[in-house]
């Protein structure tokens, strides 16, 4: 039997990728066919894939082409599959011409003329642009108007100066909103009252139950709102949790995070006070992440300690209680530490170096040095230009967009109850120093 392998991203499958998998099938007897993981997509920079993994095998699967459906995960695994399956031909389309020529020692390679006229690429323009209203001012909405330029169908619009939000959100097609997290819930209720989809940035409210309320109107709108995080589209994060979770380090017992920076606050400026943000709303979402996503949000029992300047919480700790873990979350934009993250387990430990909520790149240690494992994937836009891209993935298909999501309604949930718990003195102790 002559084997024929084959490798693409197959998004958005049309008559050309299935043309030229029928004239792969046409040269052998049995066909295995390689899609591109999401992971590995990202780190070659591919980012404008529109399809989830999934989604693009189903519908490889769907054709009835492939005898075989394998997933290409890291660099250089065509010749180790080649190897492995005893495969006689490696097949690709002609404008690789050349670049698989190393595979010749290992088997046959043909390059197959694409059928002219149709491409993925063409295809994603000819779905459209969606056009995402930015709410908010600031580095971060800067940087998520200069990521739309880098993600095909995405394209970004601030209000002109003065323009009242109500007015703004109705011409366009979706919002971002990284506005003070107090208008949160009453800019995304009118967004979703109005048929707009909402990417929110986290925290996406100060109640839990405001939170709620936003996802049951999504849902009976048929709309997607989805936590606007760069951290948690991030690759190398998304892998560092998924290492966790997979038992790596052994049972995970105690997840602990750190996020500062030091802002210059002008406390007798009461304008510019009503515009800051705290230090738990800024940064506790993203020192809390990783408990949420590892530990989960079942926790027994919370502890909040802050200390504020004018009233301002210029530091904040949460300490959670897992029944067999614990947790903590240091956010401060007024105290200086080290931003790292350390996820501890009975049999290791992953570390992230400062500022790990951007990192590219974190060990896995263990007691005997030999076995410890560095990680390092590529970071484009901090991880932003991946939510746009899960966003728009997720308008495409809104049934599917809790796939799409790098943060679950659960977590959404409990980073809300942490901020209600925070604003009604819930479980909070505050070290203010007396005057």
């Amino acid at each position: 039997m002559k084997k024929v392998i084959t490798y693409g991203t197959y998004d958005l499958l049309h008559h050309g990728h299935i043309r030229l998998l029928e004239r792969a099938k046409a040269l052998g007897d049995y066909l295995v066919v390689g899609v591109t993981s999401d992971d590995f997509d990202r780190a070659r920079g591919k980012i404008n894939v529109r399809q989830s993994f999934m989604e693009r095998v189903e519908a490889l699967r769907a054709t009835g082409i492939a005898d075989e459906i394998i997933a290409e995960e890291y660099e250089g695994q065509k010749i180790d599959d080649i190897r492995d399956r005893g495969i006689d031909i490696f097949a690709i389309g002609s404008d690789w011409q050349g670049k698989f020529d190393y595979l010749r020692p290992y088997c046959e390679v043909v390059y197959l003329e694409r059928t002219a006229g149709v491409s993925s690429t063409e295809l994603r323009s000819a779905r459209g642009q969606v056009t995402i209203g930015v709410v908010g001012q600031g580095s971060v909405t800067d940087k998520f108007i200069a990521e739309c330029g880098c993600v095909d169908g995405a394209e970004a619009k601030a209000p002109t100066p003065g323009q009242p939000f109500e007015k703004f959100a109705d011409g366009v097609d979706a919002l971002y909103i990284y506005s003070h997290p107090r208008d949160h819930y009453r800019q995304a209720r009118h967004a979703l009252e109005h048929g707009k989809h909402v990417l929110l940035e986290l925290p996406f409210t100060l109640r839990e139950e405001e939170t709620r309320e936003l996802f049951r109107l999504a849902d009976d709108s048929g709309l997607v709102l989805m936590a606007g995080c760069k951290t948690a589209y991030a690759t190398a994060y998304r892998r560092l949790v998924l290492l966790a979770l997979g038992g790596m380090i052994g049972e995970v017992v105690s997840v602990d995070a750190v996020c500062t920076s030091l802002r210059p606050v002008d406390y007798s400026d009461a304008a510019s006070m009503e515009r800051e943000w705290s230090s738990l709303a800024d940064w506790g979402p993203i020192a809390m992440l990783p408990a949420f996503q590892i530990l989960g949000t079942g926790y027994r029992g919370k502890r909040i300690v802050t200390r504020r300047v004018c009233g301002y919480d210029e530091f904040a700790r949460v300490s959670l209680v897992y029944p067999s873990a614990c947790a903590s979350a240091m956010a401060a934009k007024g105290v200086k530490s080290e931003g790292e993250l350390v996820v501890s387990g009975t049999k290791g430990y992953i570390y992230v170096p400062a500022p790990w909520w951007k990192t590219d790149y974190f060990e896995v240690r263990f007691e005997n040095p030999q076995e410890n494992r560095r990680y390092f994937f590529q970071l484009d836009g901090e991880g932003i230009r991946y939510q746009i891209l899960a966003f728009l993935r997720a308008i495409g298909n809104p049934r599917h967009a809790a796939d799409s999501a790098g943060v679950s309604r659960d977590v959404c949930l409990a980073l809300s109850r942490v901020m209600q718990d925070f604003t009604e003195g819930t479980d909070t102790t505050d070290i203010t120093p007396a005057k």
